[in-house]
């Protein structure tokens, strides 16, 4: 039962190494449309890019650093986890309703 717990553990960290590798390939496509055709919406779309892919960091790290962490520090690192992706997402929706 240990052992696929671990194997478990191991294919999530991939997934999350993978959704951050995506992440950053649409942060750098942003921000090279961006130096392309430099505009508010574009510049608002990279920058929510950039946040969500700080979000994605910030769970791979968690992931790492609170195995041995209390509930209450498990708690805090995943309240502040959602920091980026709420800035992220604020700044899409500006990138996209903005005139």
């Amino acid at each position: 039962m240990v052992e696929v717990v671990a194997v478990m553990r191991g294919i999530l960290a991939l997934m999350r190494m993978a959704v951050f590798g995506l992440s950053l390939g649409i942060t750098l496509i942003s921000f090279q449309a961006y130096r392309q055709r430099p505009s508010e919406r574009l510049q608002y779309a990279f920058m929510g890019f950039a946040f969500i892919s700080m979000g994605v960091a910030s769970t791979v790290i968690a992931q790492i650093g609170a195995r041995e962490a209390t509930e209450t520090v498990r708690l805090f690192f995943q309240m502040t986890e959602s920091i980026p992706f709420i800035i992220g997402f604020t700044m899409l929706y500006i990138s996209l309703y903005r005139d």
